[in-house]
């Protein structure tokens, strides 16, 4: 198993353990999905209780080591938690908010790693979204990658309903234009 996979499943068996709510976001997922391409890091969204943030955040840097120094309150101010995974490789955690990243993490879908092994990836819908307003040039190409694939069994109205009400709150009206552009490439 490559170490982004190692990875990936080692974050698992913990947060799984620990009951801490995930779907993974970043490149395997963008293989799963899209046009596979090379990635090291492992990119997810966990969900913690009100409250308990910061003592979920202390138990996850005990297994993992912190990327940075603070990294409990630069977890909790910028809500991504840059972690080691020992042996394996880098992983950004993000902590997921209320509304769609519970969507998020409600909707991901098992994702064989090999010898039996799975995890949770967000779907193919979720992906487009987060890839839309991150809007890099490489998630465009992640987008047209993900329609071409995946085009005919897109939910597209759940797509629009969440690019339309993230890139209000980003105020950025070119999150929709993104996938829109890709959608209509693949019609045409």
């Amino acid at each position: 198993m490559n170490g982004q996979f190692e990875a990936a499943w080692k974050l698992h068996v913990f947060l799984t353990g620990h009951g801490i709510p995930y779907a993974i976001i970043g490149g395997i997922a963008v293989q799963r999905w899209g046009q596979p391409r090379l990635t090291r890091d492992v990119d997810l969204t966990i969900l913690l209780r009100p409250g308990s943030e910061e003592a979920a955040l202390r138990r996850i840097v005990a297994a993992f080591p912190a990327r940075l120094e603070d990294a409990i309150a630069f977890a909790l101010e910028h809500r991504v938690l840059p972690v080691d995974v020992p042996g394996c490789g880098e992983a950004d955690i993000s902590l997921g908010l209320p509304g769609y990243e519970e969507d998020v993490v409600a909707r991901a879908v098992a994702y064989d790693l090999g010898d039996g092994r799975q995890v949770r990836l967000c779907s193919a819908e979720d992906l487009i979204v987060h890839k839309a307003l991150a809007g890099r040039p490489q998630d465009v190409l992640d987008i047209e990658g993900i329609v071409a694939r995946h085009g005919a069994t897109l939910d597209v109205a759940y797509v629009r309903r969440w690019l339309d009400e993230l890139g209000r709150v980003a105020d950025d009206p070119e999150v929709r234009a993104r996938f829109e552009r890709a959608w209509a490439a693949r019609l045409g």
